[in-house]
């Protein structure tokens, strides 16, 4: 019999008003501070720019030492602001993260309120402890394999594990994990203030290719192996088109709206955005692809081949 509870939904509506609270406080307050220094720190790589240009005109050893000694000192006051404005940003984004878990949790309560749900606690069990291995692989594809580029961007492989969780586990458990995972890399980085947009936009990476590799084409049930190559494929590929598109356009307008950076900054970094996702979403959906190929047969043995209906039951 499936049950209808409302504690879900309102668990969701909790967590959405707080975090429209502290998002509202800590906006005006801690990441106030941090826009502050984010102009201290222009100042400071200004200063290191020229320096450094002019090390590079001076012939004499002493006055050489002398920039050199200045340089470090500069260097070491840019860390440690650096260090001080993450810290300030953090509330920040920990507030909107709260936001957008609020809206999911949310949307999940009326969908259980509307439809019902079948509990199995011991199958929830295992697609939890799958969940969370998988954003552990999130967070290292990205905390660990990636090269940083200008506008607070970055080429790595996190999103290979994204695909990857939705292939094995379905839309709802493998988008989480991605979420998860991504969010908690982005927060441990210099990335904290993505680290909410990060939640939604992986989120939605992998319910799109969990939709279309289980949802549509039942990826799970498929025995002709042109079929499942192809439709591995076309999953991954349909998940990081749809990140191509949405991750510089809605990083646009969080960056302005929510992040208050300039319009012409926020153009500036889309447009280096838009370069390092198509990057990234081509090793994503070759890697994740030949992960998931490579995988399954020992899957499909375990019994653990995921379809639509089993990540809702």
């Amino acid at each position: 019999m499936k049950k209808r509870n409302p504690v879900t939904l309102i668990i969701g509506i909790v967590l959405l008003a707080l975090g429209i609270f502290f998002g509202f406080k800590t906006y005006h307050s801690s990441y106030a501070e941090s826009r502050a220094l984010s102009d201290t720190l222009s100042e400071i790589n200004a200063s290191i720019s020229e320096m450094q240009e002019n090390m590079e005109a001076v012939s004499d050893a002493e006055t050489k030492a002398e920039l050199e000694h200045q340089l470090a000192h500069l260097q070491a006051q840019k860390s440690q602001l650096s260090d001080e404005k993450l810290s300030l940003e953090r509330p920040y984004s920990y507030s909107l993260i709260l936001v957008f878990l609020g809206i999911l949790v949310s949307v999940t309560g009326i969908v259980v309120l509307i439809k019902g749900t079948v509990t199995n606690p011991k199958a929830d069990l295992v697609k939890l402890a799958q969940a969370g291995l998988l954003a552990a692989l999130c967070y290292i594809g990205f905390a660990f394999f990636k090269i940083d580029m200008p506008g607070h961007t970055a080429f790595h492989f996190g999103n290979v594990f994204c695909v990857l969780a939705a292939l094995l586990l379905g839309s709802f458990w493998g988008g989480l994990a991605g979420a998860v995972g991504m969010t908690i890399a982005d927060l441990t980085t210099a990335y904290v203030t993505s680290a909410p947009k990060t939640f939604l936009l992986k989120l939605c990476i992998g319910v799109t290719v969990g939709l279309v590799a289980h949802g549509i084409f039942k990826l799970a049930d498929a025995s002709d192996k042109k079929k499942i190559v192809g439709v591995t494929v076309l999953a991954s590929a349909c998940g990081m088109a749809f990140n191509i598109v949405a991750d510089p356009l809605v990083g646009y307008f969080y960056k302005t709206y929510l992040l208050g950076i300039p319009q012409d900054l926020a153009k500036a970094m889309t447009q280096i955005v838009t370069i390092t996702t198509s990057v990234n979403a081509v090793l994503a959906v070759i890697f994740a692809s030949i992960f998931y190929l490579a995988l399954r047969p020992a899957i499909k043995k375990a019994g653990l081949l995921v379809t639509e209906k089993k990540t809702r039951e």
